[in-house]
């Protein structure tokens, strides 16, 4: 039994869910449109603002499957109707970051400065220069966004320098120990 797959989605007022062919889903909410293609062994319905998803049979493929389809709908519900965000935050002397246009310009130690275009469906606010906001709504697109820009510095061990997730805690290492007394 599937806690998750069988709890029901209720959808909120002003969006529009549309279930196509082989589980097309469309949901249209104030935020915007996203379009996925779900498991076509689910069957997915929608009666009067309540969206349930059923299984065909106790085969694992199709356990494991039910809950990620509710899931992944019930992500994309909360995306067109209040998006995501992830705050990126920046630790190291000298190391900043600006929007240039559509551009993430980052000084992070390297000889050059590292650009990043912004993607479609993906905004990038830049409050201080030293955070990065990422907004959108699909959930898996601002994750792998945030990704790709924590990537371009992840955070070292010793001193902590580098792209950070917002509240992320960094384990230290303690540096080489000094010289010994003979």
């Amino acid at each position: 039994m599937s806690r998750i797959g069988n709890m029901p989605i209720s959808v909120p007022a002003g969006v529009d869910v549309t279930i196509g062919e082989n589980n097309v889903v469309t949901v249209k909410g104030p935020k915007g449109t996203i379009t996925k293609a779900l498991a076509g062994a689910m069957k997915i319905t929608n009666e009067g603002g309540i969206i349930k998803v059923e299984r065909p049979n106790e085969l694992k493929i199709n356990k494991s499957l039910h809950g990620l389809t509710r899931t992944l709908l019930s992500n994309m519900i909360e995306g067109v109707t209040n998006g995501y965000s992830k705050t990126l935050e920046i630790e190291g002397v000298g190391y900043r970051v600006a929007k240039q246009g559509k551009n993430l310009v980052m000084n992070l130690g390297f000889s050059h400065q590292v650009i990043m275009a912004e993607k479609d469906g993906i905004t990038i606010d830049v409050p201080q220069p030293n955070r990065i906001i990422i907004n959108g709504i699909d959930k898996q697109a601002v994750g792998q966004f945030a990704a790709e820009v924590r990537e371009k510095r992840p955070p070292e061990p010793y001193k902590g320098k580098g792209i950070r997730y917002a509240g992320e805690r960094i384990i230290r290492k303690e540096g080489k120990a000094g010289k010994g007394k003979k």
